[in-house]
């Protein structure tokens, strides 16, 4: 095919561009594919267990593959796939509603630091690093327990202790894109502030914020199955993290109430990492331009 007539092909969509660079990513399509069934198992857990997962079924700490549980009991005689079922819909709600604040907040301060500049970022960049001088799982603690245990309160903490690292991101990614010239023309040409964060610089940061978001999911899950293993989650919401927590004492007579939320738990972070890092390689400017 000559030069000419190369150029005359069109380029296949972004989209399409997108898929096949994150296809080349074997590992992330499989976490793709994990994440989707855990998904699905929390959208499809009132239908296969419609009964409370707190309701108790029968004799407690009756081994795997006993009658008709498929994991067993716990030590009350609580169904235990019962309980993985619908404790997947709660680390998906929470991950994901405590992840979209963080985001939002992150990058609504990162953004302003990093196009104002000057006494804006000093002083936004001064109150991000007295959060990230706390650490932050002893600080979604403290907040919980101020707070009573609730899933309400349990947003509120992990999205507090987790949007600093996103405001860095995003500043970072303001400051290299409010110079350029695409956004000076815009800027000189009287367009407002809003417009511009708005339509000119915040779309091409998205890629990185995508990026750490769906990362920030996997920590949020993991966040919230510790304080819920400590007893600081809602007592009337079943998760993963209480089913680990209520099985700790009995571990070596039956293994079985722990383990099964804890490789739950693996799974689903090591499924979210895995896409994470397919997004990375997709959204990645650098690798987009070597491709």
């Amino acid at each position: 095919m000559t030069d000419a007539a190369a150029a005359t092909v069109p380029a296949p969509p972004k989209r399409f561009m997108f898929w096949r660079r994150f296809a080349r990513n074997r590992s992330a399509l499989v976490g793709l594919a994990f994440l989707f069934l855990v998904i699905l198992l929390a959208a499809i857990a009132p239908v296969i267990y419609p009964a409370d997962p707190f309701a108790l079924v029968g004799r407690p700490m009756l081994p795997p593959l006993s009658g008709d549980f498929l994991f067993g009991t716990d030590t009350l005689g609580r169904d235990v796939a019962a309980g993985i079922a619908h404790g997947a819909r709660t680390s998906l709600f929470i991950g994901v509603v405590a992840t979209l604040v963080a985001v939002a907040f992150g990058t609504l301060m990162g953004g302003l630091a990093g196009y104002y500049g000057g006494w804006i970022d000093d002083l936004l960049m001064r109150v991000t690093e007295v959060f990230q001088t706390i650490p932050s799982f002893i600080f979604a603690i403290l907040l919980v327990a101020i707070m009573t245990p609730s899933m309400e309160s349990v947003v509120i903490a992990i999205a507090v202790v987790s949007w600093p690292p996103l405001a860095r991101l995003v500043r970072a990614e303001f400051i290299s894109l409010r110079n350029r010239e695409f956004v000076q023309a815009q800027v000189l040409m009287g367009m407002p502030d809003w417009k511009v964060i708005l339509i000119q610089i915040l779309p091409n940061a998205i890629s990185p914020i995508i990026v750490a978001g769906s990362l920030l999911i996997a920590t949020a899950i993991l966040t919230e199955s510790a304080l819920a293993f400590l007893g600081l989650g809602d007592p009337n919401i079943m998760s993963w993290g209480f089913q680990v927590g209520a099985g700790r004492t009995v571990l070596r007579r039956a293994w079985w109430i722990c383990t099964y939320p804890g490789v739950a738990i693996l799974l689903t972070v090591l499924a979210i990492n895995l896409v994470g890092e397919g997004l990375n390689d997709a959204l990645n400017p650098r690798l987009r331009e070597r491709s």
